[in-house]
C-alpha cells in the first residue's frame, strides 16, 4: 500500500550531465541535483571518450548533493532506477573495474578487420539486398574495434556493458541490466527483447561471446538492492530496491504520458527524435528495429535526427554570443532572447530552407549524406538562420511522423515534446504549426526521469498498472495549438520543397564526397 509520502529516485546520466532526481506519487519534482559534464576526451578527430570512473564518480556527487538539502526525506524514499544516455559502451574485469576509457555513443572511430560471417547468411543478405547494411552494423561496432585496436585489452574484458549496465552493477555489485536499456550494436534480439540466440547472424558478425554478457531484466523487475558500499559512496540507503528503468528517450516518452501510437512524443535532445509507444515490432525504417520501450514488452517505434539539436548548440556557440553574455548578465534564461530572436522573422524564414542532415545515417539519410540550407538572399539574417535551423528539424521530425503513421495506420492526434527545446515557447510553437497539431510541454522538463520514476512506482507496487501511473504521474502544463495560417504555409513548403531537397542534392553529396573525401566512407 503506497503512502501519500512515498518518494522515488531516478539516477538520470545523460550526455551532459547526470541528474539525481526525487519525484513523488503525484510526479512532482521534489528535489533535484546535477552535476554536469565537460570532462570529455577527443584521442582522435571523431573519437570521443570519458572515463568510465568519472561517470560513477559525477553520480555518487549528484547523490550526495541531493541529501545535503533533502537528506530529511530519506526515510519516504522506496526505490531507485537508472536511465542513462544510449550506446556508450565500455569494457570491465571481473570487479566491474574500467579496462578502457568508456567509448561514448557520438564516437566516430571503425573496425576494419571484420568478423567473418558465414556462407548461409552472407547469400540471404545478398539476395534481399543488406549486405551494406550488415557490414556497416559489424564496422560501427565498438567491440570490433576494441578486438582489432586493442587486442590485450578485449582478451582481459570480463564484461561489456552499457552505461546502465555499469552503473546498475555499482548499485548492486551485479553485472545486471533493463531490458529496455539495451540500445547499441550489440547481439540483441530486438523483437523478442532478449540476448540474440546463439544461431543468430549477429554472433557471427561481432567479436563477442554470450560471456561478455550482462544478465538483462524486464522493465520494472527488481536488479538488485543497493550494496554497502554503494551507500557510502552515494548516501542511498542501504537494501533499497533498484528497480529496472529503460534508456532515456524510451523513458522520456513514457514521462511525456505517451502510451498508445496517436501520442507522438517529441525529444528536441542531441538527438531529436520522434518515437511512439507500440505492442506491436514495427520498423520505421528498413532494418532499423524499434528500441525496447519503458514499458514491459512494448517496442519504442523512433525516427532519429542525429545531431538534432546539436545544431542549435551550435549556432549559439557560433552566432549567439551577445545573447548568451546578455542572458548571463541579467540571469534571464537564455531561451527567451533567442524566442526574441526567432519571434522578428516570420514563418518560413523568408524561403531560408534547412536540411539537417548534419551526420550521415545508413538508410535515411544515406553514408553520403549532408546538411543544407537553401535560399539564401540578401535579407536573410542570424535570425533567420536560427529559425530554419528550428523548422528544419520539425520539418524532418514531421517526415518520420508520416513514416510511423504509414506502419502503424494510425494518425497522430497530439505531441509530447520533452527536451532541451521544449523549453523555447518558439520551437513549440512552430513544431505546432509544421505538424498541424497540438503540441504539448509536460508539466516537468524531466521527463526522462520522470519515466524511470513510473517505472519504478509500478516495479514496487505501488501503482496496480502503467495506465494508473501513467495518469497520476504524468499531465500537460501548456498546449501549444497550430495557428492556421501559418500551418498552411508550412504545409506547402514542407510538400513542394522539404520533401524534395534529399533527392534532388543526394547526387551532388555524392560528388563532394567522391571530391573531397567528406565524409569518410570505409
Amino acid at each position: 500500500m503506497s503512502r501519500p509520502d512515498d518518494l522515488l529516485l531516478s539516477i538520470d546520466c545523460g550526455t551532459q550531465s547526470v541528474r539525481a532526481i526525487l519525484f513523488d506519487l503525484a510526479g512532482n519534482v521534489v528535489g533535484k541535483s546535477q552535476v554536469k559534464f565537460d570532462d570529455y576526451v577527443v584521442p582522435q578527430p571523431g573519437w570521443l571518450e570519458h572515463d568510465v570512473e568519472g561517470f560513477w564518480q559525477a553520480t555518487a556527487q549528484a547523490c550526495q548533493s541531493l541529501w545535503q538539502e533533502h537528506g530529511a526525506l530519506k526515510p519516504a524514499l522506496r526505490g531507485v532506477s537508472v536511465t542513462t544516455q544510449r550506446g556508450t559502451i565500455m569494457p570491465v574485469d571481473a570487479q566491474g573495474q574500467a579496462l578502457y576509457p568508456a567509448i561514448i555513443w557520438l564516437d566516430q572511430r571503425n573496425a576494419t578487420r571484420l568478423p567473418p560471417i558465414g556462407a548461409h547468411w552472407r547469400t540471404a543478405f545478398r539476395a534481399i539486398g543488406v549486405r551494406d547494411t550488415i557490414q556497416y552494423f559489424q564496422k560501427e561496432a565498438d567491440a570490433n574495434w576494441l578486438a582489432e585496436f586493442q587486442p590485450d585489452i578485449w582478451a582481459k574484458t570480463h564484461k561489456f556493458l552499457l552505461l546502465s549496465g555499469l552503473l546498475n552493477h555499482r548499485l548492486t555489485g551485479r553485472f545486471v541490466d533493463s531490458v529496455g536499456s539495451q540500445v547499441g550494436y550489440i547481439p540483441f534480439d530486438f523483437k523478442r527483447q532478449q540476448w540474440a540466440p546463439r544461431w543468430d547472424w549477429k554472433w557471427q558478425a561481432l567479436a563477442m561471446e554470450p560471456r561478455h554478457l550482462p544478465e538483462l531484466y524486464p522493465v520494472g523487475s527488481q536488479l538488485g538492492q543497493i550494496t554497502r558500499q554503494a551507500a557510502e559512496l552515494t548516501g542511498i540507503p542501504k537494501g533499497l530496491p533498484v528497480i529496472a528503468a529503460a534508456a532515456d528517450k524510451a523513458c522520456e516518452v513514457l514521462g511525456s504520458g505517451c502510451l498508445g501510437p496517436n501520442i507522438g512524443g517529441l525529444s528536441y535532445g542531441t538527438t531529436a527524435t520522434i518515437n511512439i509507444n507500440s505492442q506491436k515490432y514495427l520498423e520505421a525504417l528498413p532494418l532499423v528495429p524499434p528500441y525496447p520501450a519503458a514499458l514491459p514488452g512494448y517496442f519504442s517505434c523512433e525516427v532519429q535526427i542525429f545531431r538534432g539539436y546539436w545544431m542549435v548548440r551550435w549556432f549559439k556557440e557560433q552566432f549567439g554570443h551577445n545573447e548568451m553574455l546578455a542572458a548571463e548578465q541579467t540571469g534571464i534564461v537564455p531561451e527567451a532572447l533567442f524566442d526574441e530572436m526567432v519571434a522578428t522573422v516570420p514563418p518560413g524564414s523568408m524561403g531560408l530552407m534547412l536540411q539537417p542532415y548534419w551526420s550521415p545515417g545508413i538508410r535515411h539519410p544515406g553514408p553520403d549524406a549532408k546538411g543544407a540550407v537553401v535560399g539564401f538572399g540578401d535579407i536573410h539574417t542570424r535570425a533567420h538562420l536560427y529559425r530554419a535551423i528550428l523548422e528544419g528539424l520539425a520539418y524532418a521530425l514531421r517526415d518520420g511522423q508520416e513514416r510511423l503513421e504509414k506502419k502503424t495506420r494510425t494518425p497522430m492526434t497530439e505531441l509530447r515534446v520533452s527536451g532541451g527545446g521544449s523549453q523555447s515557447d518558439a520551437a513549440m510553437q512552430l513544431t505546432a504549426d509544421i505538424f498541424n497539431l497540438p503540441a504539448c510541454r509536460p508539466h516537468t522538463y524531466e521527463t526522462s526521469g520522470l519515466g524511470a520514476a513510473i517505472d519504478t512506482a509500478v516495479g514496487l507496487k505501488l501503482y496496480g498498472d502503467f495506465d494508473s501511473a501513467v495518469r497520476a504521474m504524468t499531465r500537460v502544463q501548456r498546449v501549444f495549438e497550430p495557428i492556421a495560417a501559418h500551418a498552411d504555409l508550412y504545409d506547402q513548403l514542407y510538400n513542394r520543397v522539404y520533401k524534395h531537397m534529399y533527392e534532388r542534392l543526394a547526387p551532388l553529396y555524392k560528388e563532394i564526397q567522391s571530391i573531397t573525401g567528406y565524409p569518410k566512407l570505409d
